[in-house]
């Protein structure tokens, strides 16, 4: 067993894009924290906690962190949010 540990922080909205659009605001709020890596949050449906949809894109960087995107966001993958 490793030393990390996970804090899960139950929140409730009504579907799917709700929710991993609010996972989203909350991972990077978040990540003024050192501890906090925002591309690895999920979300799950509260009966079935155990099936996740990831609020970022999946796909890992070369540095090893995940791409901080939508999940089906087009072109490359980024380590930093891009701006509208």
């Amino acid at each position: 067993m490793t030393e990390r540990w996970v804090v899960h922080l139950p929140m409730v909205v009504n579907d799917l894009v709700s929710a991993q659009r609010l996972a989203r605001v909350v991972a990077h709020w978040s990540s003024v924290l050192p501890q906090v890596e925002p591309g690895g949050t999920t979300v799950s449906p509260e009966d079935e906690q155990n099936v996740r949809h990831w609020a970022f894109c999946e796909r890992r960087l070369s540095e090893g962190r995940r791409c901080v995107l939508r999940p089906d966001h087009e072109g490359d993958c980024s380590s930093c949010l891009r701006r509208r």
